[in-house]
């Protein structure tokens, strides 16, 4: 049913690549304001919270209950008034389960956002970051997300 998604997310704006793996149990607030590459993935429970626009780059993947913040409120100004912010998640990118990303917060190609993480800043490419608010653990290796396509195995190397 995944196509199935796919096209009603279409119906309310969402501009959708091939191969998008949306779970019936995700959420998207503003589907006009979502734009997915190929192979994307929303698991149950995870969800986007993008009042302003939200680029999903190819094969990234948003796990279970994994949360993207899109906006927040002026806490110095009396009446609060909503903040939002355009985000992007980089390619190859993996948001993993109760994960949080803060409005405003670039998630860098390959970039990994462990278990229960907060991201409050910026996430640098195909790295792998865990805590609160989280922090570098280490560098993650290209070849973990692109596979045979980028590193051919023996046989195809001559």
């Amino acid at each position: 049913m995944y196509a199935w998604r796919s096209m009603l997310l279409r119906l309310f704006g969402a501009k959708m690549g091939p191969g998008c793996h949306f779970y019936p149990g995700g959420k998207v607030w503003a589907p006009w304001n979502l734009s997915c590459e190929d192979c994307c993935t929303l698991a149950d429970g995870a969800e986007i919270y993008n009042p302003s626009p939200m680029y999903l780059e190819s094969h990234c993947i948003l796990s279970q209950q994994a949360y993207l913040c899109g906006a927040t409120h002026d806490y110095n100004h009396p009446d609060f008034p909503m903040i939002s912010y355009s985000m992007r998640l980089g390619a190859y990118s993996w948001i993993c389960a109760r994960a949080s990303v803060a409005p405003g917060v670039y998630v860098g190609e390959g970039a990994v956002l462990g278990l229960g993480s907060v991201a409050n800043s910026d996430l640098e490419p195909w790295t792998l970051y865990s805590g609160v608010p989280a922090v570098r653990v280490k560098a993650r290796e290209r070849s973990a997300a692109l596979g045979a396509q980028q590193n051919p195995g023996p046989a195809e190397q001559g």
